[in-house]
């Protein structure tokens, strides 16, 4: 990430918040996010396999947006090199997590990065 202005960026933050409020509210009916919420089982699966001392329902609600956007991202927009993803993903949480935050979320994502994406989107960077 080198701009905090950049569209993309902000467009990633619009959609983490509304995942965020989706989480807490449950019901809200958001286009945008639908995609992500009908597949948050099975990233939940796949948080839960990298992060196994931290049940999905004990994960901070901030991380939990950011790593399920994040892997969503990673699983299904193979053009988005997975580099940017998880910078993105860092410095998000910089931004809207407390300090442990992006330690956490490069944890996850890496581990989850090397186990359960394709070699093929993997190499792309």
């Amino acid at each position: 990430m080198k701009n905090k202005l950049d569209p993309r960026h902000q467009k990633r933050i619009e959609l983490i918040q509304s995942l965020f409020a989706w989480n807490l509210a449950g019901n809200i009916q958001d286009p945008q996010i639908e995609p992500i919420t009908q597949q948050v089982t099975k990233i939940d699966k796949l948080i839960s396999k990298a992060a196994p001392k931290w049940p999905v329902d004990q994960i901070n609600k901030v991380e939990l947006a950011i790593l399920r956007y994040s892997l969503y991202e990673l699983l299904h927009q193979p053009d988005t090199p997975p580099k940017v993803v998880i910078d993105e993903a860092i410095e998000i949480a910089k931004e809207f997590g407390d300090n442990s935050s992006p330690s956490f979320i490069n944890a996850v994502l890496g581990k989850i990065l090397k186990t359960h994406v394709p070699l093929s989107t993997s190499k792309k960077n």
